[in-house]
């Protein structure tokens, strides 16, 4: 082994994951339920009308999945906090035993000298503020701040790393665009509301976290899903509509957060249904973050279609490519090219790849007690060696969080996608590291050396 993709001493190697999609009990010990929960019991919205009632049963596991967190040698762990645990209710009375919860864990992963790396909302929002509107009702940013402020009283003592949001986008192009995510919405108008109040909520929230005693020990961002978009031809109609999805996925996040406006591209894409913002509110979306948190998985090739509102754009896919189990083509050298853009269009910042992974198809039980998973392997060591290539040419690369510690429930696809470096018989919650484990461990191990073989 060579030096050729060492990384720093001080590189934060960790895994992710979310709320509900590990933890299961999602109404014990007095937590409230969430748009997940009444969306994934309403059927037909997911795959074999799954949900995630049991899903890793981590809730009950924690300590068992802290211990092989570092069995495997990550030194940081990224994970959520089910709002609704905290404030049956949304607001209100706070439930102690969802705080206890979250803090026995924390304990837990500090013990074993693994870094928190907490978000405050992974999609699951508490049901009876749906009832309220949810993203859609603009109190929803001081209902957002009043959870924070309880969280980081709670743990702020402990916790250095607090990201507010993960993936925006996905909570509106899914949630109230698409209606294939919680809370199933399909509205050309309720989206962009949607999108304000999320980024109202994450501004605020950092602004009162300026002020908070977490503040003393702890840094805060945001985490945003990127995906290069790349022309299917030269021609004038295929840029245009590079340009759309671009600002739509990419830029409609960052921009308000690091520039203060949205793109322009937002009112083309949306006509009518677009709303004027005022000043106060972009001002106040424009707070200085500590880092940015992004997740990558792929690329997309875009061709201009008429028929395909709001971007008139449709997404052509590589047939010689080598696709994942949800048909993402993996293409690691996008990686790179996200990084440098976003250095290059918003400044040198502290960046972490706070998801990346890859879903392949593994068998519900292991073989001869192993799970061998080799084109996982490879996806790591790609996507790494990428990462490691943007670092080298100037990215502020603090650390990398391997999308999944854990086979979980992937969303309205149920558990019919596998992401995790441990293995999960969910007829038994057996956990097996996979062979894709090992080699994340042996990479972490070597500081980033194993990733020449």
């Amino acid at each position: 082994m060579t030096d050729k993709y060492r990384f720093p001493d001080d590189f934060l190697w960790g895994t992710a994951t979310s709320a509900y999609q590990i933890e299961g009990s999602p109404t014990a010990d007095g937590a409230g339920r969430s748009i997940w929960h009444r969306f994934s019991h309403t059927p037909g919205n997911t795959w074999l009308d799954q949900t995630g009632d049991i899903a890793c049963d981590h809730y009950r596991r924690y300590k068992d999945d802290v211990a092989t967190m570092a069995e495997l040698g990550t030194n940081a762990y990224r994970f959520s906090v089910a709002w609704g645990r905290i404030y049956p209710e949304g607001t209100g009375a706070v439930n102690k035993k969802g705080i206890d919860f979250y803090s026995r864990l924390v304990d837990e992963l500090l013990k074993k000298g693994i870094k928190p790396n907490v978000t405050l909302y992974h999609w699951d929002l508490p049901e009876a503020l749906d009832d309220r509107g949810g993203w859609l009702n603009r109190d929803i940013a001081d209902w957002f701040c009043d959870y924070a402020v309880t969280m980081w009283d709670a743990l702020g003592d402990r916790v250095e790393m607090w990201t507010t949001l993960n993936e925006p986008w996905v909570v509106t192009d899914g949630g109230y665009l698409a209606g294939v995510l919680a809370p199933g919405h399909s509205n050309l108008f309720e989206a962009p509301i949607a999108t304000h109040n999320l980024m109202r909520a994450h501004g605020m929230a950092v602004e009162r976290f300026r002020s908070s005693k977490a503040a003393k020990k702890g840094k805060i961002g945001i985490t945003v899903n990127l995906e290069p978009k790349y022309p299917a031809s030269q021609s004038a109609e295929d840029m245009d509509a590079v340009r759309r999805a671009d600002a739509y996925m990419n830029r409609q996040y960052l921009d308000p957060v690091l520039r203060g406006h949205y793109p322009e591209e937002m009112k083309e894409i949306f006509g009518e249904a677009w709303p004027e913002w005022s000043e106060a509110d972009m001002r106040q979306i424009k707070q200085p973050i500590d880092f940015l948190g992004i997740n990558y998985y792929t690329r997309k090739v875009e061709r201009y279609h008429p028929d395909h509102l709001p971007l008139k754009t449709k997404h052509v896919p590589q047939s010689d490519a080598p696709m994942t189990e949800t048909h993402w083509e993996v293409f690691p050298e996008a990686l790179t090219k996200v990084l440098l853009w976003v250095t290059e269009r918003y400044g040198k910042l502290p960046i972490y790849i706070t998801e990346n992974g890859a879903a392949f198809y593994d068998p519900p039980q292991p073989i001869d007690g192993k799970i061998e998973d080799p084109l996982r392997v490879e996806y790591f060591r790609q996507h790494l060696r990428a990462a490691h290539d943007a670092m080298r040419q100037g990215v502020d690369l603090r650390g990398y969080f391997a999308w999944s510690l854990l086979d979980n429930y992937e969303w309205s696809l149920g558990y019919s996608k596998r992401f995790g470096l441990v293995h999960v018989d969910y007829s038994t919650q057996q956990r097996t590291i996979k062979s894709s484990g090992r080699y994340y461990s042996e990479v972490i191990r070597s500081k980033g050396a194993a990733l020449s073989r």
